[in-house]
């Protein structure tokens, strides 16, 4: 431990990790602190996709970046990224259309994408169901990680290579501003001093700032997940979002179409009920991961989200896959959840305790792809460089 670092964050998740990296990459001493023996929380529970063709416009390019800064970080040392692209599978006309009103915004956006037929498709992504699809939007620069080991192979490279002090099984109990420095104090009194201090460990700021967790305007939301047993003899190359993706995603709601299309559904069906849209994406030991779900509750209630996997959604989620792909197995060996926090009213919750302790949480699901991209700026902006 130094004397005093340039910059501490709270919380080894993506969020806090990649505030880190840019710190480091200007020259800053940083450490990240970290309660847990390693980072728990939605980081790691999710589908490890990086697609800023899902965001709206200002995310798209912080993703754009992302992808960029992903790429880079491979190019030195193996996190186990793999540019293999995102599909977007429309299953009806009405998806079709929405899918081809966002390549045009694509192409005035400058970002790669790619209308496939029907035919194209069914070529290229084995299993994929002819009575499914009719056409899709292939994004080739997207990539996935895997999201349980990604994040230790980005504390690996930035320790050994660009100079980061990671301090785990440290739960910081307070933060306090002490004139010409600002400290965070550990639950045994372990005192670590900075000259700013970043809280990224999501909702879990309620420990050090139950006022202002209390009274943000934030969200939490849980999401189902789960893992097929091994593939034998099938390879599904990328990301597969589907219809009802479509019908989800941000980046949609450009689509001159959307709201026209939207106000047709039945808001009463149970897709809508539990916010489910279905995912593919094939994980290195052959497994292929489904989802998801989102059910949400004010950040101060959090519990009444419960701590239970809800079957229901998982045998519709199950169910539905069938019809969009014919995997040689559906036999199911994990089953997960995850929560992350967001905000109602921002896209994320920024809140300046005084000049130099600030908190950055409440990315939503844009944690994976958008974090990278948005802390670079983040930390220009916190550094005034």
């Amino acid at each position: 431990m130094k004397e005093k670092y340039d910059l501490i964050i709270v919380g080894s998740g993506v969020l806090g990790t990649f505030h880190a990296y840019h710190a480091l990459r200007k020259g800053l001493s940083v450490a990240i602190l970290e309660k847990n023996s390693k980072p728990e929380g939605a980081t790691v529970r999710n589908f490890g996709q990086v697609v800023p063709s899902g965001m709206d416009r200002k995310w798209q390019n912080f993703g754009k970046e992302s992808l960029n800064i992903y790429k880079d970080i491979q190019s030195q040392f193996d996190i186990n990224l793999r540019q293999n692209g995102t599909i977007y599978v429309a299953s009806n006309e009405e998806e079709m259309q929405l899918i081809e009103e966002l390549h045009q915004i694509n192409i005035s956006n400058d970002y790669e994408s790619n209308l496939l037929t029907k035919e194209q498709c069914l070529t290229k992504y084995n299993g994929l169901r002819a009575d499914y699809c009719t056409g899709g939007l292939f994004f080739p620069q997207e990539v996935t990680v895997e999201p349980s080991t990604m994040i230790h192979k980005l504390h690996q490279f930035m320790t050994t290579s660009l100079g980061l002090d990671l301090f785990m099984n440290t739960t910081v109990v307070q933060t306090e501003d002490r004139n010409d420095e600002v400290v965070a104090i550990t639950a045994t009194g372990l005192e670590y001093k900075a000259s700013k201090i970043i809280i990224c460990n999501g909702s879990d700021f309620k420990i050090l700032y139950p006022e202002i967790y209390n009274n943000s305007d934030l969200i939490v939301s849980k999401l189902q997940m789960l893992q097929t047993k091994p593939q034998k003899n099938y390879k599904l190359d990328g990301s597969i979002l589907t219809g009802l993706t479509i019908r989800r995603y941000e980046s949609f709601e450009e689509c001159k179409s959307y709201q026209a299309i939207k106000e047709k559904e039945n808001p009463d069906s149970f897709e809508k009920k539990y916010g489910i849209h279905i995912l593919f994406k094939q994980a290195l030991d052959g497994s292929v991961i489904l989802g998801d779900s989102h059910e949400y509750a004010p950040a101060k209630e959090i519990d009444s989200l419960g701590f239970d996997l809800n079957m229901d959604i998982d045998h519709f989620m199950i169910e539905e896959a069938k019809k969009i792909i014919d995997l040689p197995t559906y036999e199911i060996q994990n089953r997960w959840f995850g929560m992350y926090s967001q905000c109602k009213t921002k896209d994320i919750f920024e809140y300046t305790v005084d000049q130099n302790i600030h908190i950055i949480t409440g990315i939503g699901g844009k944690g994976m792809t958008g974090s990278a991209g948005f802390a670079k700026h983040n930390i220009d902006t916190i550094f005034n460089t």
